[in-house]
């Protein structure tokens, strides 16, 4: 799974992206830092089953922190996005291009206002954040309908004279872009356009293109610098309608660095944190900290972790499962005890979890097995979150 930060130039998105991946990016307070998009792995939070089964884990494709699993998830920062970058402006295309694989994206908006519309610096409040949110959209929604409107009468036609369904040739025009057909299916249905697709104009293509965006790449608004950020500019985004958290790259990214220095105990997603005995701090340190603290007391936390979390289990709507070989023991064929964890859609079955662990166990699948409750589940069963699950199969 691949999340994407978005937003347009000088935002923070550098700095979410090196707070909750740790990678050293560059950064700096001016437009277009990021040229190359960067690529990083990221930790969704979830609660292992070795505490509630009273079992030492022994992780391999993930870890465990107190019995807090830590999942990995990709994610990418992409080059900033400035008006009608649809049209090739600034880096619109390369922009546009990083983001075809993106399940998910977090759009990072400057909810102070401190940054105009191309990423340049201006005093806070002068600009307006909620713009900044539909601009983007507009963005994302055009090259979405350029893609579909490029050669578009030809494919109507044919659907029309033909009797095809008009939702198959999209898919195969939008394929590059990882959108399913059910997810085509689920936007015209959202939309409801013309039964002939022949009667399409420009103002159907980009309603669909909106939908198909909303389906196939949801997006949620991480109001970023909330720390200064005016309250009616924070009240607005909230109200906007849109999935919106307030967020501080800034105090989440020096919260990491302090605890991988061994300054302070924090756990990414923890609303405080504690200062280490015998840490060192001077009393500038001290009171920057205390400056993260109160703010994370208003907020509930930095907003970074709970940000990449809403767009994983919310948006994406996904799950946790443990696949084991022996269901008494939970362990895989080296006898480590609950070593994976893999995330799957909601709705997701058995087979499908196979698959996820290796083609030919998915190819040979005969049946599953329930570990908590030793029950046989078939290749349909239905996967609920932290099921723990042995595949039996041919190969």
């Amino acid at each position: 799974m691949q999340i994407g930060i978005v937003g347009k130039p000088n935002v923070g998105k550098s700095t979410f992206f090196c707070a909750a991946t740790m990678a050293d990016v560059e950064m700096a307070n001016y437009p277009f830092t990021t040229i190359e998009a960067n690529k990083g792995v990221a930790y969704l939070r979830a609660p292992c089953p070795c505490k509630e089964l009273g079992v030492e884990c022994e992780p391999n494709n993930s870890a465990c922190v107190d019995g807090v699993r830590l999942i990995p998830v990709e994610l990418l920062d992409v080059a900033g996005l400035v008006p009608d970058a649809w049209q090739g402006k600034g880096l619109g295309n390369q922009f546009l291009d990083d983001l075809r694989q993106a399940d998910a994206l977090i759009n990072l908006v400057d909810a102070s206002g401190s940054t105009d519309i191309e990423g340049n610096p201006v005093d806070v409040g002068a600009n307006d954040p909620v713009e900044d949110v539909e601009f983007l959209e507009n963005e994302v929604d055009r090259w979405i309908a350029g893609i579909i409107g490029k050669g578009f009468d030809r494919i109507a036609r044919q659907a029309h004279l033909q009797g095809t369904k008009i939702e198959t040739a999209l898919h195969e025009r939008l394929t590059g872009l990882a959108v399913s057909e059910a997810q085509i299916l689920g936007a015209l249905r959202e939309i409801k356009p013309p039964a002939n697709p022949l009667d399409w104009g420009e103002d159907v293509i980009l309603a669909l293109a909106s939908a198909v965006r909303r389906h196939s790449k949801p997006m949620l608004v991480a109001m970023n610098k909330a720390d200064i950020a005016p309250v009616e500019n924070l009240d607005r985004l909230s109200a906007s309608g849109r999935d919106c958290v307030p967020t501080m790259a800034e105090s989440e990214l020096a919260l990491r660095r302090a605890s991988k220095a061994g300054l302070l105990k924090y756990l990414p997603g923890d609303d405080k944190f504690s200062i280490a005995e015998n840490s060192g701090l001077n009393e500038g340190q001290r009171k920057a900290l205390g400056y993260i603290s109160q703010n994370m007391n208003r907020f509930g936390g930095t907003g970074v972790q709970t940000c990449l979390e809403r767009a994983a289990y919310g948006m994406l709507d996904l799950i946790v499962c443990y696949p084991v070989e022996d269901e008494g023991k939970l362990t895989d064929h080296d006898g480590r005890v609950l070593p994976d964890a893999f995330l799957l859609r909601r709705g997701a079955n058995a087979k499908d979890l196979a698959y996820k662990v290796h083609s030919d166990l998915g190819d040979g699948f005969i049946r599953g097995v329930n570990a908590r409750n030793k029950r046989v589940i078939g290749h349909d069963h239905r996967l609920e979150d932290g099921d723990i699950i042995k595949i039996v199969s041919r190969k």
